[in-house]
């Protein structure tokens, strides 16, 4: 989104549209699978972990501990949400 501008730029606004279609297509078909409690959270997790390592590395975002920890704690709260599932 940063990178559309606003909305402003053609490709990366288009890349934004192809990339939710298809993030929303694949968290459709898990749900024939899976609980979803489970795809949710593993949907956010994925989500919120990929756009802060593109931050760090393409928009050169800083990278603290507590951000490394805050993602390792999403990590294991979908591991758990797993396991809990799986009972």
């Amino acid at each position: 989104m940063k990178a559309s501008e606003g909305l402003s730029r053609l490709i990366p606004s288009l890349f934004i549209f192809v990339c939710y279609v298809l993030s929303l297509v694949f968290l459709t078909l898990s749900l024939r699978k899976l609980e979803i409690g489970l795809v949710y959270a593993i949907w956010s997790g994925i989500g919120t972990a990929l756009i802060t390592a593109i931050g760090v590395v393409y928009f050169k975002e800083s990278l603290s501990l507590i951000k490394v920890l805050s993602i390792l704690l999403i990590i294991f709260g979908v591991i758990g949400l797993n396991f809990q599932v799986r009972e």
